[in-house]
């Protein structure tokens, strides 16, 4: 005869059998095949004139970066080899298998993420910006909401990742939605507006002209008893590798800078980059 413990977690496992046809996984997939039924046709070249009017030192890392006389890349899809969060400061890393897709003409960025809690526990998060709005859908077991975010603050925090993400897929640093500002040699910073929103971040590069960090103060972290408050925020890029004729970041740390310090809460290493996929790439590799 089985214990209560034994029982509870055969139930957990039917439940979650049953409830596969309301996963985070597939929601994920409706929202990105309604994205591509809207996709348009391939872009130009990136030249020297249609870039003419941004900072020296993006113009530098477009450059540097393989981009000119390149067809403009308007989506991606970015393939994470692997990627972990860290749930709270002080927690320990957990990996993370992350699928994302980003687009251009009107800002889109969608990413799907599971994982297994304690061993066996099913988790699965849907992080979407699409057409002014955010939204943040996570479930445990395909059964329990945990988060279920679609405040305005969602909306901004997941307007400016679409921000630092920009020079990833270059055509965003063209869009009326953004405008830049030339610091000095090796910094830039940039606005964009979209939906009503309003939000500004920070570009810093190397002496080899790679993006190496982005910072803004415009992202809102979720503090628990206090609700969303903005707090800085930075992504910290790196280990660049050539992918044909592109160089493109191989790894990204996003990091917050609470009161009580540094909290490192999300890594991960690109091992491909997909520029202006025509055909949507859903979640078969994951």
């Amino acid at each position: 005869m089985k214990t209560p413990s034994e029982l509870i977690v055969c139930l957990i496992a039917i439940l979650i059998t049953f409830a596969s046809c309301n996963s985070v996984k597939k929601t994920y997939e409706s929202d990105l095949q309604s994205h591509f039924e809207s996709i348009s046709s391939p872009q130009p070249v990136l030249t020297s004139e249609r870039m003419s009017h941004l900072p020296a030192p993006v113009r530098k890392y477009l450059e540097v970066c393989g981009y000119i006389g390149k067809e403009i890349p308007m989506n991606a899809e970015i393939v994470w080899s692997e990627s972990q969060i860290k749930m709270k400061p002080g927690a320990n890393w957990m990996k993370l298998k992350t699928v994302q897709f980003n687009s251009v003409q009107s800002p889109f960025r969608i990413a799907y993420m599971k994982a297994k809690l304690a061993g066996f526990i099913p988790f699965e998060g849907r992080d979407i910006y699409t057409n002014g709005s955010g939204h943040m859908y996570g479930k445990l077991g395909k059964i329990i909401t945990i988060f279920d975010e679609k405040q305005r603050e969602i909306a901004q925090s997941a307007l400016i990742i679409i921000l630092a993400e920009a020079l990833l897929v270059p055509g965003y640093a063209l869009q009326d939605y953004i405008q830049w500002e030339e610091i000095d040699e090796f910094t830039a910073s940039a606005t964009i507006h979209h939906g009503g929103i309003t939000a500004s971040g920070t570009f810093h590069f190397n002496e080899q002209h790679e993006l190496v960090l982005f910072q803004t103060n415009d992202r809102y972290f979720m503090s628990p008893g206090q609700g969303n408050v903005l707090m800085p925020f930075s992504a910290e890029i790196g280990d660049y590798f050539h992918q044909g004729e592109f160089k493109v970041p191989g790894s990204l740390m996003a990091v917050w800078h609470l009161e009580s310090g540094r909290y490192e809460y999300w890594k991960g290493n690109i091992s491909e980059v997909k520029y202006n996929v025509v055909i949507n790439p859903g979640t078969k590799d994951i």
